[in-house]
C-alpha cells in the first residue's frame, strides 16, 4: 500500500496542470481571505504573520537541508533577497492593501495581468519566443483585465479614474511577475528548500514594516477571525501554492506556468459570489469569458522544453 501511495504521489507531483490549477484555486481563496481580513487584521501584520508561520512549520523540516545548500546561495544572495522581498513581502503587502479598496472579484480578475507581464518580460529579458496563438491568448486576457479595471467601459479608458485598489492590485501583479521571471535563474536546490529560504527572508523583511506601522498608527493586534485567516493563508496560498508553483515552473517553464494564473479569476468569482455575496455584474461575465478564452488559446501552444526547465528539472523537494 505504501508503495502504491508513493507512486501515486510521485505521479501527481509530476502533473503540472493539476499542480498549477491547485495553485490558482488556493490563490483565489486568498482573494476572499483578503476581503475577510479587513477590520480583523492589518495588511502588514497579515503579511508578516503568514510568513512567520510558514517558517515555523518548514524550518524544522528543511532548515538543515538549506544549510547544506548554502554554498549555492551565497553567491546569489542579493538576487534571492530581492526575489523574496518583491514576490513574497511586496506582493502581499500591495495585495492586502488593495483588498481594502476593491472587491474580491476584481482582485481575482486583475491577477490575469500576471501572465501578460511574465510573457512580455520573458521575451525582453530572456528572448523567449512567443507563438502567434500564445500572443493572441495573452492579448485576449489583457482585454479581459481592462474590462474589469474600467468597470466594463474600456472605450473610455483614458477618461476613467481607476479605483485605488485596482491600481494597487496591478502593481502587485507587476511585482510578482518579476519574481516569476527570476525563478529561471534560481540556485539549483530542491523547490521546498528554496521556498523555505524565501519565506525566511520574507518574514525578516516584513518585520520592519510591522514595526513602522505600530510606531506610526499604534499596534493593532489581530482578532480571533484575523488569526484564522492568517492560518489559512499561511497553509494554502503560502505553503502549498508556492511549492506547487515552483514545481510547475520546473516542469513546463515560467512562461507557460504563468498562464495558469488566469484560472484565478474563475475560482475567485465563484468564491466571492458564493462566500461573500458580492454582486456579479455583466462586465464581470464578459471579462471571465475573455480570460478563459485567453488561457485556452495560450495552452494550445505545444509544450517546448526551455533552458530554465532543463536547468532546474532536478529540483524536487
Amino acid at each position: 500500500m505504501s508503495n502504491v501511495l508513493k507512486r501515486t504521489g510521485q505521479r501527481l507531483y509530476g502533473w503540472a496542470g493539476l499542480l498549477l490549477t491547485m495553485t490558482a484555486l488556493f490563490w483565489a481563496g486568498n482573494t476572499v481571505a483578503g476581503r475577510l481580513a479587513v477590520g480583523e487584521i492589518t495588511p502588514l501584520m497579515l503579511t508578516s504573520l503568514r510568513w512567520v508561520l510558514v517558517v515555523v512549520v518548514l524550518w524544522p523540516i528543511y532548515g538543515r537541508r538549506l544549510r547544506a545548500y548554502w554554498p549555492q546561495v551565497r553567491g546569489r544572495l542579493f538576487g534571492v533577497v530581492m526575489m523574496a522581498t518583491l514576490g513574497f513581502t511586496g506582493f502581499n503587502v500591495l495585495y492586502y492593501i488593495a483588498a481594502h479598496h476593491t472587491t474580491a472579484i476584481n482582485l481575482g480578475i486583475l491577477q490575469g495581468a500576471i501572465p501578460v507581464f511574465v510573457l512580455t518580460g520573458a521575451f525582453f529579458a530572456h528572448g523567449t519566443r512567443v507563438s502567434l496563438v500564445q500572443a493572441l491568448g495573452v492579448l485576449i486576457t489583457l482585454v479581459g483585465v481592462v474590462v474589469t479595471a474600467t468597470r466594463g467601459e474600456p472605450l473610455q479608458l483614458m477618461q476613467i479614474e481607476f479605483n485605488r485598489g485596482d491600481v494597487l492590485m496591478l502593481g502587485a501583479c507587476l511585482v510578482y511577475a518579476f519574481y516569476t521571471l527570476a525563478l529561471r535563474d534560481r540556485p539549483e536546490m530542491p523547490g521546498a528548500v528554496f521556498f523555505t529560504l524565501l519565506a525566511l527572508i520574507a518574514a525578516l523583511t516584513s518585520l520592519p514594516l510591522v514595526a513602522f506601522e505600530a510606531f506610526t498608527y499604534g499596534l493593532k493586534l489581530p482578532s480571533n477571525e484575523g488569526l484564522l485567516i492568517t492560518a489559512y493563508v499561511a497553509v494554502f496560498p503560502s505553503c502549498l501554492a508556492q511549492i506547487f508553483l515552483l514545481r510547475g515552473v520546473d516542469l513546463i517553464g515560467p512562461g507557460r506556468a504563468g498562464v495558469f494564473v488566469n484560472l484565478v479569476p474563475v475560482f475567485a468569482a465563484i468564491m466571492a459570489v458564493g462566500l461573500l455575496g458580492e454582486p456579479f455584474a455583466p462586465f464581470h461575465a464578459v471579462a471571465l469569458v475573455l480570460v478563459i478564452g485567453g488561457i485556452l488559446l495560450a495552452q494550445r501552444t505545444p509544450p517546448q522544453p526551455t533552458r530554465a526547465a532543463r536547468e532546474i528539472s532536478s529540483s524536487n523537494p
